[in-house]
């Protein structure tokens, strides 16, 4: 991995969609915030550099900024945004509050077409726009290059410093020729040449653990889902019987999942695999609690504990090793830029817990790599795409207090939904679905007698990046097939709802 490319962080929602969308071009990409010293950015020798978007204005003085001196130091730069009014702003161009501002699909016009952030991109496209700054006045030596009608100067450049800038958005899907401005950027201006590819990740992963682990023992925590899983797998080809994979099944997973991951693991990698059931453990302390964060909080609490107890008698010196990808270890560059977002992938290990060190073999990787590793790796399909599905499982997906026979009943509800798309191939269409228990009770009738029994909510959206959701349009005649199912499959359900809420204003899970 010779050539890597800067994202600095202004604060924008779309500093990950950046990175992933130059890592999909095969080029390495990695996030940093713009409180990042100029000399660090130097010494990580980056073939390119792209300023974010962000929320703020330049001309608040509160507002991130940076040095100027990086669009000196002969790295091409992109701007995108906000990150193209800094620019213009760090140069002596003219920034200002437009008297329209633009939002959403926007028709844009290319005026210089031999420059090289254009090439093979038509005259006229569709491009996202999100902004009510913008540039007034190009810096000197800039030249604008598009224009939009509600914006002269939608992007400049200057082509002898090799530093570009757009107003708009190339990184999201609605920008018609995003993929071919960014791939011309990092190609083209940047000279990369695409050496980012996941078979070259998992050799040079492999080698560089065993290496570091010689002949030391590695415990894994394994939640069985994709991210711990693909690492235990890394793990597993790299040293073998020298890793142990600690699995606490609290039960709170969904139908027969349990099994299914320790069937997975045991068959298919050469490893020690440890099992701990202890779901009346879990039911004791969340009996009787029925605040949503207070059950997120004994559920994690208490899988930590039952967690470190069996970590402590496996433990003789050897490294600890999380499933943490790179979205858990990204600083923000929103506000405070030295908070780290928490995340269950991500713990703290206890004091009187003693291991040479903290291995995370996919702290590099996002999300869909993962998957891709997880697949060359010989993980079941099942298992690689698994949904998400929060840390504490059904727990907050039973609103008020959890029981045996609640968690009984959400999990056949949620069989029959995943069994019914499955046969009838729609899961395809869906980023995520699964059934919710609202502790609802309601009048139905079945056969002669009138019954009062449990409520069933269907939760499931289509999305491309979870920011937002819109619910998913599953055909009518779907939804009856899995409504009769649950209802005539699952004891103590007799009536089912579908949730058609969209995210805003809704979250996806309902607690």
């Amino acid at each position: 991995m010779n050539q890597k490319i800067l994202v600095l962080d202004f604060g924008g929602q779309y500093n990950q969609l950046i990175a992933r969308r130059v890592r999909d071009d095969s080029v390495y990409a990695e996030i940093l915030p713009y409180t990042t010293p100029l000399e660090e950015i130097k010494a990580n020798n980056y073939s390119g550099i792209i300023f974010t978007g962000g929320p703020n204005s330049v001309f608040d003085s509160e507002s991130p900024h940076y040095t100027k001196d990086i669009l000196s130091l002969g790295i091409p730069v992109l701007g995108i945004c906000y990150g193209c009014q800094l620019i213009a702003w760090m140069e002596d161009g003219k920034v200002e509050t437009a008297q329209q501002s633009e939002y959403g699909k926007i028709e844009l016009t290319v005026k210089k077409k031999d420059s090289l952030l254009f090439r093979d991109i038509d005259e006229k496209s569709i491009v996202w726009m999100s902004h009510t700054d913008r540039i007034f006045e190009v810096p000197a030596g800039f030249e604008a290059t598009a224009s939009s009608d509600a914006c002269p100067i939608a992007a400049m450049e200057c082509a002898e410093r090799r530093i570009y800038a757009v107003q708009f958005h190339p990184e999201v899907t609605h920008t018609q020729f995003g993929k071919q401005l960014l791939h011309n950027f990092l190609y083209e201006i940047c000279g990369c040449t695409g050496d980012w590819q996941m078979d070259s990740f998992i050799d040079d992963t492999v080698a560089a653990l065993k290496e570091k682990i010689g002949d030391k023992n590695v415990i894994l925590g394994l939640s069985g889902g994709v991210d711990s899983s693909v690492a235990a797998a890394l793990l597993s080809r790299a040293v073998g019987k020298q890793l142990t994979c600690v699995f606490v099944d609290q039960g709170l997973m969904r139908k027969d999942e349990g099994d299914f991951v320790e069937s997975t693991f045991t068959r298919l990698f050469d490893m020690k695999f440890v099992r701990v059931n202890c779901q009346e453990h879990f039911l004791k302390a969340l009996k009787g609690v029925t605040d949503p964060e207070q059950k997120r909080t004994i559920i994690g609490e208490e899988f930590y504990k039952v967690f470190w107890g069996e970590i402590r008698k496996q433990a003789d010196k050897g490294y600890f090793a999380q499933g943490t990808i790179y979205p858990d270890c990204i600083e923000s560059g929103k506000g405070d830029a030295d908070k780290i977002k928490t995340h269950h992938n991500k713990v703290k290990m206890p004091d009187d817990v003693d291991f040479l060190g903290v291995i995370e073999p996919l702290a590099s990787l996002f999300k869909d790599e993962v998957r891709k590793v997880g697949e060359k790796l010989g993980i079941p399909k099942e298992l690689v795409w698994r949904q998400p599905f929060p840390g504490p499982g059904l727990g907050v997906r039973i609103i008020g207090e959890v029981t045996k026979e609640k968690i009984e009943i959400l999990q056949n509800a949620d069989w029959v939904l995943r069994d019914e798309m499955a046969k009838n191939g729609y899961e395809k269409n869906l980023a995520q679905f699964f059934c919710v228990l609202p502790g609802v009770s309601t009048v139905g009738v079945m056969g002669d007698h009138r019954t009062y029994d449990h409520l069933v909510a269907i939760r499931a959206v289509t999305t491309d990046d979870f920011m937002t959701a819109d619910w998913a349009k599953i055909p009518y005649d779907i939804l009856a097939k899995v409504s009769n199912r649950i209802t005539n499959e699952v004891r103590h359900v007799n009536r089912v709802v579908y949730d058609i809420t969209t995210k805003p204003p809704a979250t996806v899970e309902w607690e």
